[in-house]
């Protein structure tokens, strides 16, 4: 496969963990579970959470396949493990020791449970799992799960990165042909829906739950292998998803309200996973196709931004609990908390990235970046 950079999906990349950051800063004045709330529960903002929630993870995973795709052009699999395990595992350990047991011990606080300092509480951090326990990869489950799916779908992947793979170029012609065959993922993810949700809540305990995690497993591994193939697919991907992209947008613009009427108006669960699943697929192929239109510019800003994101999302969670921890009986009004915590984050993981971790060839690969090379 012949390397070409795609600035519109670092783009989107970069985009959707920004938003993971907001995300997560809202997800303290919603009523949803959550580490911390605020001491006033804002329930207009769900709304629009929920619009990002039903397709801000499928994007994830299937950047991820895409990217995985480049990745693997030229590695045998065990120097592709070996790198994944590097990129991913070191600093899944390094969050969570460093990074996820400060948000623990700020829950703890927060809970009434009495600690004589983070140094007295830090061996307690190893003692069960959380929330009964305090033991937790908090935000950073992003990072086991890919770990594994990369495993997993290595020998897959091997074999249709071949030169003129037969599926890959049966899917090149019939897509080419039909480009709302770009659609047709909804069938497995929809049977995904229906078969396991109910069965496996999502849990991001991959298998140290009570329940495996085996519908969010299932469900964003096919988002990892669609990633992978659909980019495999190359000009014929990019020219389907121009030819549907106002039919996607138009038609999440029409799921998405049907999606919310559908919750508190019907009793069928099957037709309301079908809405959700059609709702999540046509925004994710929306995204990827006006993005392709207008976003597959080289500049210096995504340069920056591309090689950033990766430490924002590992930082970032640390610092909106903290902030959190100190505005969360505070009396302001909730909007001047959201943009203080919002702006606070960026500030931390900004300045953290900029002044420290991409300047020191040591604290690189903890945060999941190659060595800097010797100019």
């Amino acid at each position: 496969m012949k390397a070409e950079r795609r600035y519109d999906i670092d783009w989107i990349r970069v985009i959707v963990f920004d938003l993971l950051i907001i995300y997560h800063v809202g997800m303290f004045f919603v009523p949803w579970d959550y580490e911390l709330k605020n001491n006033e529960i804002i329930d207009w903002m769900r709304y629009p959470m929920l619009f990002v929630n039903q397709w801000r993870l499928s994007i994830l995973f299937v950047i991820s396949g895409m990217g995985t795709r480049y990745a693997f052009a030229h590695k045998g699999i065990g120097d592709f493990i070996f790198e994944r395990c590097k990129r991913l595992g070191i600093p899944l350990v390094v969050g969570i020791v460093l990074l996820v047991a400060p948000v623990v011990y700020w829950v703890r606080l927060s809970e009434g449970v009495s600690y004589t300092s983070y140094v007295d509480f830090y061996p307690h951090f190893f003692s069960g799992v959380y929330p009964s326990g305090n033991f937790s990869w908090a935000h950073l489950w992003f990072l086991p799960y890919l770990l594994l799916m990369s495993i997993v779908a290595s020998p897959l992947f091997l074999y249709l990165r071949q030169d003129k793979n037969p599926i890959i170029n049966s899917l090149q012609i019939f897509i080419k042909k039909n480009p709302t065959l770009v659609f047709a993922i909804i069938l497995p993810l929809f049977i995904t829906e229906i078969s396991l949700h109910d069965d496996f809540p999502i849990n991001h305990a991959l298998f140290f739950a009570e329940k495996g995690d085996w519908y969010a497993l299932t469900y964003y591994f096919i988002n990892f292998i669609t990633g992978f193939v659909l980019i495999s697919l190359g000009k014929s991907f990019w020219f389907a998803l121009d030819k549907v992209k106002f039919y996607s947008l138009l038609t999440g613009m029409t799921f998405f309200p049907f999606l919310l009427w559908s919750w508190y108006n019907l009793e069928n669960q099957f037709f309301i996973d079908l809405i959700k699943t059609v709702n999540m697929w046509a925004w994710v192929l929306t995204i990827f196709a006006f993005s392709a239109k207008y976003l597959n510019k080289k500049s210096k800003l995504i340069k920056y931004r591309t090689q950033a994101v990766y430490p924002y999302y590992i930082l970032h969670f640390t610092a909106t609990i903290f902030l959190g921890y100190l505005l969360m009986d505070n009396p302001m009004h909730y909007m001047l908390k959201f943009i203080l915590m919002t702006i606070g984050t960026f500030a931390f993981v900004g300045i953290s990235y900029e002044f420290v971790i991409r300047r020191f060839s040591l604290l690189r690969p903890l945060f999941g970046l190659k060595k800097q090379q010797a100019k």
